[in-house]
């Protein structure tokens, strides 16, 4: 009897689903673009990743299932991905938390401005996350002789005598690298909370004064903040994405690999196993818990700014 119950609710359900798609079949059809394109190009290349992180493939042989073996050695046997994860994880300790607090701390401050000088502050603050440039400034400020920015500068101020290799030296790749990461991260989560900032009803610090909000801080935690929890979720993927996914910069600035794999990440030791040596079900697998722990850090996100405002 109750199985009987069970397909009568099931079919109720369906019903009512495949009522829902033909009342609302224009809908549907302006979404089919996007929700094609998105499959295609990232649903369907996750699931063949994740799918190939279980063989053995070459790219000139059939992959070979393999089972659990790729994660295995991945975490047993491969210290250089240790190293990596080690730093990676720090990277996104780090700049994910600093540049997403410069990125609404800056948009809030620029927000204050009016018209064209809000424009220009940023652009100004915006152009670094844009410009092709910006490694080949940070060569010439690290250039590891007396005639690097830095080391020039240091050496005028007495404070050294002598020039230092500052990539080459292990104990200055990673923090150099951090400082580098930060420089460039008022990117597309900034514009995101200019944006949020400008969409905010002025009507709402009315009440809020109304209400007892007293000072701009508790106006920026009742008010402000609350109103732009969409753009604050969205600062927040890109900021984790942008400190997870790190590679350029320390390929342009460190090398790869670089001094003891000091400035070694997951994605520089992805790029190594699969644009080198072609071994697409060993990166498959390291690109696997890339993923996974993007996902677990957007789902820790998402728990923490739920309480932003309450």
């Amino acid at each position: 009897m109750s199985a009987q119950n069970d397909a009568i609710i099931t079919a109720k359900r369906q019903g009512r689903l495949w009522y829902r798609i033909k009342k609302s079949r224009a809908s549907y059809a302006m979404l089919a673009p996007y929700f094609i394109l998105f499959f295609l190009f990232t649903i369907l290349p996750v699931a063949i990743s994740i799918a190939f992180s279980f063989t053995y493939f070459n790219m000139l042989e059939w992959p070979k299932f393999v089972g659990w073996k790729n994660y295995i050695k991945l975490f047993l046997d491969d210290e250089i991905f240790i190293i990596s994860l080690k730093n990676t994880l720090i990277f996104a300790v780090v700049t994910g938390p600093v540049s997403y607090f410069m990125c609404l701390l800056f948009a809030w401050i620029i927000n204050e401005f009016k018209g064209k000088l809000r424009a220009f502050l940023t652009l100004i603050f915006y152009a670094p996350s844009i410009c092709g440039n910006a490694y080949l400034i940070w060569n010439l400020i690290l250039t590891g002789d007396r005639y690097g920015y830095l080391n020039g500068g240091l050496m005028k101020l007495g404070i050294i005598r002598e020039a230092i290799l500052w990539m080459q030296t292990e104990k200055y790749v990673l923090p150099v690298l951090i400082i580098v990461q930060l420089w460039l991260s008022l990117g597309t989560g900034f514009l995101s909370f200019i944006a949020g900032l400008q969409t905010v009803d002025k009507n709402l610090y009315e009440a809020a004064a109304i209400d007892g909000v007293k000072n701009r801080w508790q106006e920026l935690w009742y008010v402000t903040l609350p109103s732009m929890k969409p753009q604050l979720m969205f600062g927040a993927v890109m900021q984790i994405t942008q400190s997870f996914a790190v590679a350029d910069i320390s390929i342009a600035l460190a090398g790869n690999p670089s001094v003891n794999y000091a400035g070694a990440t997951v994605v520089t030791h992805l790029l190594d196993y699969g644009s080198t040596r072609f071994e697409m079900g060993y990166a498959s697998a390291i690109a696997t818990v890339l993923f996974l722990l993007m996902i677990g850090t957007n789902k820790l996100v998402q728990k923490i700014l739920k309480g932003v405002g309450d």
